[in-house]
Order: C-alpha cells, then structure tokens, then sequence
C-alpha cells in the first residue's frame, strides 16, 4: 500500500519546511507554502493546426524540461479560469478554453491536474516569469516532457480530438 508522506525539503529550493498552526507548511529558505493535502493544478494543451504550445520550465521540479502551460489554482478561484490565466502568465499567449481533456492524480501524489484543450485567441507567443522559454512545436516532433504523465495526456487529448471528430495531430 502506497501511503503519502508530509514532504520535509522544500521542491523549489530545497531547504527545510516548517509546519504551520494552520494553513501550509512554508520553507524556511524562500518562503513558499507547501501544501499537504491534495493540491489542484491546471494545464492547457493549447493547439494551432499541428502544433501545440509548451513552455520550458524555470522552476523546479524538472527544471529545463518542456511542459503544458500549467501551475495550481488559487482557493476560490475557477478551475478553468486557472488553466487559462497560467497560459498568460506563462506564454502571454491569450486562450480559449473548448473542453476537458481530463484529471490526473495518482497514489501518493499530492497533486491532481485538470487538463483542458485550448485555443490561442489573443497575445504573441513568449517565456514569462516561471519559464525559460515558450513556443509552439509540431506534435510529432516534441522535446522530452518534463512528466511522466505527459505522454498519457497527449494520448488521451489525441482521443478525444478524433471523437470530437477534429482534425488528428
């Protein structure tokens, strides 16, 4: 049996987490919470013809690895609402949501990943504050993926797309 374990280390820095009264548990090192119970994230597979958008992580974990524009939703705030703001914050790109792709958790992680397909609408391509890099790559021709989940994602997005009866990538 799988049991999840309260994290001691800091993901992004490394240091040493101090537990809180109430609320996260923060790093002694930079400050950011770390959050023990089941934490929502959001990503966008943001598609253009045969290409689909993926920014280069500046950030742990798996920094310098390609991933969906993505990052976690904030108490209150819309799931899909998330998804599309992370696209702007990490890309400048402006996005549609069409549909859910699908949600994403595993045993022991703390983290279940919404995952939706959208369309640029807005803004020109570029790498903001927790990317290195952003831009579009043909679906067939993709860098390494920073998640294992990545690949599974991108099945079951390829799925639903030709149910949807859109064009294949």
């Amino acid at each position: 049996m799988h049991r999840y374990h309260d994290p001691k280390f800091c993901a992004f820095c490394g240091e040493e987490l101090r537990s809180a009264v109430e609320g996260p548990s923060f790093c002694l090192g930079c400050g950011r919470p770390a959050y023990q119970d089941p934490k929502l994230a959001a990503a966008c597979i943001v598609s253009h013809e045969d290409s689909i958008v993926l920014v280069k992580r500046a950030i742990e974990p798996h920094i310098g690895k390609w991933s969906f524009p993505s990052g976690y939703v904030n108490r209150g705030e819309d799931v899909a609402e998330a998804a599309v703001r992370e696209v702007v914050e990490e890309t400048f790109v402006v996005a549609r949501i069409n549909w859910l792709v699908g949600l994403y958790s595993e045993v022991g992680r703390a983290v279940v990943l919404a995952v939706y397909d959208a369309t640029q609408v807005g803004g020109t391509i570029g790498a903001g504050d927790e990317t290195s890099d952003a831009r579009m790559f043909n679906v067939g021709d993709l860098p390494g993926l920073a998640f294992e989940h990545d690949r599974q994602i991108l099945k079951d997005w390829r799925v639903e797309r030709d149910r949807r009866g859109l064009v294949s990538l």
